[in-house]
């Protein structure tokens, strides 16, 4: 079957975390200095620098699009690794496409972490991997652009997988330590990744969202079948996360039906582009498990597409299945704020 080149990136993505499910132990690593962080100075580390017409803004890290080439290379990729290079562009368009028509939206590359490496450590040194490199870029960048692209206006932080995972960091330090800034965000889009109560517990000057108008809030949930079960789920393993309903933006475990849903994007058929749909998926949280159940997508017909992750879960539709209804949300949130 040939393929789409643009839609190959996002099965590589999906093919590189769902490696680990075949993989063994990870090698010991010493820890590391981090070295300096990409000068966010040079446009060309910059995935995204729109000319700023909309009254808020969108920062936005997108999820794992690099794998290491062999077990000898470097668990961090270069800055300007053709493979991640490439795989950004269509997960931005089918992720932070999401904002545009509200809001300008800057993206910049950062270097990412092997997934089948650090998905094979113990979460703590996985999240000083992550902690490490990634987000000293993410936070460089985002530093360059309060500084030099934000001028003074409110801002949205979104992210999936790798992404997100970077953006909690940033969210516990950069955020902290400039609450001014912090003050300007509307709100952050930590998808594809847990959020856990010992996480908000340690920083206490975040919150979880409870509903869909609420300002300065974290929004997150990790979408998969009512039949996969903990620790099958790779993406959160048997971490219990936080998670709102990106239907209703409740956190009621009350089913959100596709007739309350405002659309999806799904892959085409022939040309795997994806393209706009009536609401494709259902949305349940399921608060013992830390997921948001979808009960209406087909696990069988979508296994081409997550089959790195496992049978049932939809880490790669997190975005897709709610796109719209991700978009209205995050307006609302920022016109709530401009109207503040």
């Amino acid at each position: 079957m040939k393929t789409n080149p643009k839609f190959r990136y996002h099965l590589i993505s999906t093919f590189i975390i769902g490696t680990f499910l075949f993989s063994g132990c990870a090698k010991d690593h010493a820890p590391q200095m981090v070295p300096m962080a990409t000068d966010y100075s040079q446009v060309s580390h910059w995935l995204s620098v729109p000319v700023a017409i909309r009254p808020v803004d969108v920062f936005y890290l997108y999820p794992t699009c690099w794998k290491k080439a062999d077990s000898t290379a470097p668990d961090i990729c270069n800055i300007d690794d053709p493979t991640m290079l490439a795989g950004a562009t269509p997960e931005f368009e089918r992720q932070a496409t999401a904002a545009e028509s509200f809001a300008n939206v800057f993206a910049p590359y950062y270097r990412q972490a092997d997934a089948n490496y650090t998905l094979g450590l113990p979460e703590d040194q996985r999240e000083q991997v992550i902690g490490g490199i990634p987000t000293s870029d993410a936070t460089a960048a985002f530093d360059y652009y309060i500084k030099n692209y934000n001028q003074g206006r409110p801002f949205i932080l979104a992210g999936h997988s790798q992404g997100s995972n970077v953006l909690i960091h940033l969210l516990a330090g950069y955020l902290k330590d400039n609450p001014d800034v912090y003050s300007r965000m509307i709100a952050a889009y930590v998808i594809g990744y847990p959020v856990t109560a010992a996480y908000l517990a340690s920083n206490p000057h975040l919150k979880f969202a409870e509903g869909p108008d609420d300002l300065g809030v974290i929004i997150s949930y990790n979408t998969q079948a009512p039949s996969v079960m903990p620790p099958h789920n790779p993406v959160v393993s048997n971490i219990v996360g936080l998670v709102i309903n990106p239907i209703t933006w409740t956190r009621s475990q009350t089913t959100a039906t596709t007739a309350q849903g405002l659309g999806s994007i799904m892959p085409d058929s022939v040309t795997f582009k994806f393209q706009q749909v009536p609401q494709y998926a259902d949305a349940t949280v399921d608060t013992a498990r830390g997921v948001l159940i979808c009960s209406t997508a087909d696990s069988n017909a979508l296994y081409m597409y997550t089959s790195g992750f496992g049978l049932g879960v939809y880490h790669s539709f997190d975005y897709p299945f709610y796109f719209y209804n991700l978009r209205a949300n995050a307006q609302n949130r920022a016109n709530k704020f401009l109207g503040k």
